[in-house]
């Protein structure tokens, strides 16, 4: 009789429905910084939507490719335009022109050896923009971006702003000047990155900018002091 009750107690417990699985809702920053078609299946889209376009984008891949710098960030990432595509009636995604492409290994250089060891994975979100685009979308017409030397990023990691910003600053001061990297911060964790010059903007001094700030400064009161 206890033999029997036990094994209707366990196909009563087999049988049972299992406990519902807590979802973890794990949080993509980037996806508050690209806009709706700059996805991937968006730009799997605008490569069927013309021959030359995948035609392009594999010269720009191997072109990365061969330069060692394929691998910083998905490639098809660095052919993503503006936020303000759409808005502006121009392309989510454009491989630049070909006599730019080089323009761009320096930043790329950098961002591996510098800047990912520090901040872990980075999601490109805004590249190279043509002058109609760069205008529209209230770029300067000094803009990195016209040129191909600019790479705006989002970590994949959810950082705190602050933080982030400390970090960044300190990769700067080490490194930025001898490559003449240019680095500004955006809102929230979007920051930009190019070589078009050693320079800064958009820094809080109260969110870790003054490290900046400071650093910039003992730069240049040093290369005053070597001037003849």
């Amino acid at each position: 009789m206890m033999r029997l009750l036990v094994l209707f107690l366990a196909a009563l417990f087999l049988a049972a429905p299992a406990p519902a699985q807590r979802k973890v809702d794990w949080h993509w920053p980037a996806s508050d910084y690209v806009e709706p078609g700059q996805d991937e299946i968006g730009f799997a889209r605008w490569l069927r939507s013309d021959p030359a376009n995948w035609r392009e984008f594999k010269r720009f891949e191997s072109f990365l490719i061969a330069q060692g710098v394929a691998d910083v960030v998905p490639s098809w990432q660095l052919t993503r335009t503006a936020s303000d595509w759409r808005k502006c009636n121009a392309s989510a995604f454009e491989v630049p022109p070909e006599t730019f492409w080089v323009n761009i290994v320096r930043t790329l250089r950098f961002t591996k050896n510098s800047v990912l060891p520090t901040t872990g994975d980075l999601d490109a979100v805004s590249v190279y923009r043509n002058p109609h685009l760069n205008s529209c979308a209230g770029g300067s017409a000094r803009s990195a971006h016209r040129s191909n030397f600019a790479i705006d990023f989002v970590p994949r990691w959810n950082f705190e702003r602050g933080d982030l910003m400390r970090r960044l600053c300190a990769v700067h001061r080490r490194d930025g000047q001898p490559l003449e990297i240019g680095f500004g911060f955006y809102q929230g964790i979007r920051f930009h990155l190019d070589n078009a010059g050693y320079r800064l903007w958009g820094i809080d001094p109260e969110l870790g900018g003054a490290h900046c700030r400071l650093a910039l400064a003992a730069r240049e009161a040093a290369r005053d002091a070597q001037a003849p």
